[in-house]
């Protein structure tokens, strides 16, 4: 029980002053910095209070639920195209590991080196739900079209290539937000023909998806801009901070596609095209 007591309690914290200076990214949030620890010790400040306890839990438990879930809510003898179940599901699952990873260890005493490695890591997890999430929706938009469909998921995998070269090499949180917007647009121009009666899809994923992209959108605003905390330093330090409420946002943003790409799935295997 002893040793327990001493595992929560943790390590004396840092204020931002005195925390790393590659750590210093919100000036915002002014406590609750861990110091440089070893692999070990940034493990263990899963079970103390510090201010990127929130951030890890928070894709932390979403990751471990769609682990097990996911894989058990995909209706897999229903589906026709097996390996867009597959691609749906690694989606599904690789910002939140990427993000848990980079908010746990990013304080490792390998100092900016490690911290970077591990940015890049996070942002190639976000570049994955941009890409893999995509080829789904694409795939069932065009799928009366297999050449149109073939030379779009190529310029959309050459384009999403180009976009995770563009997030891991940028240099502020503006630059990596933009390195998505193309990937964005070229997704909302196959909602527009969804939404015109050109492409296919089950009726009911169109409202899913626009709800995935507008979550998102608002989350990278929010964690931009440094809301709430830019208006009462301090007080977010801990909880419910901007980076916290991106967090939230993003996972309701991938349940949004779940829910979407189930619907586009089970459609596909129901539906014949006109030229069959």
């Amino acid at each position: 029980m002893v040793v327990a007591m001493a595992f929560l309690n943790g390590p004396r914290l840092l204020d931002w002053a005195n925390s790393p200076p590659h750590l210093q990214f919100n000036r915002y949030v002014l406590t609750g910095y861990r110091p440089i620890s070893s692999v070990q010790d940034c493990v263990r400040s899963l079970f103390y209070l510090h201010n990127e306890l929130g951030n890890i839990y928070t894709h932390g438990i979403p990751l471990l639920c769609f682990l097990v879930v996911l894989p058990l809510n995909i209706p897999w003898s229903q589906i026709s195209v097996t390996w867009l179940g597959v691609v749906h599901f690694l989606a599904c699952l690789s910002p939140q590991l990427g993000s848990v990873l980079y908010h746990l260890f990013m304080n490792h005493e390998g100092g900016e080196p490690v911290y970077k490695t591990l940015l890049t890591l996070d942002m190639c997890g976000i570049c994955m739900i941009n890409t893999l999430g995509a080829l789904p929706i694409l795939y069932t938009t065009l799928l009366c079209y297999p050449f149109t469909r073939s030379a779009a998921l190529l310029v959309y995998i050459l384009l999403s290539s180009y976009a995770i070269y563009c997030a891991v090499t940028a240099r502020s949180r503006v630059r990596r937000l933009r390195s998505f917007a193309w990937q964005a647009l070229f997704r909302f121009s196959f909602f527009l023909l969804r939404w015109v009666g050109v492409g296919g899809g089950s009726p009911t994923s169109l409202r899913h998806f626009l709800t995935m992209d507008a979550l998102a959108v608002v989350g990278g605003v929010i964690n931009i801009t440094r809301v709430p905390e830019r208006f009462r330093p301090g007080l977010f330090d801990y909880w419910c901070n901007s980076h916290q409420i991106m967090h939230v946002l993003v996972v309701g943003s991938i349940l949004s596609l779940h829910w979407g790409v189930l619907d586009d799935l089970l459609w596909i295997s129901s539906y014949h095209c006109p030229t069959d």
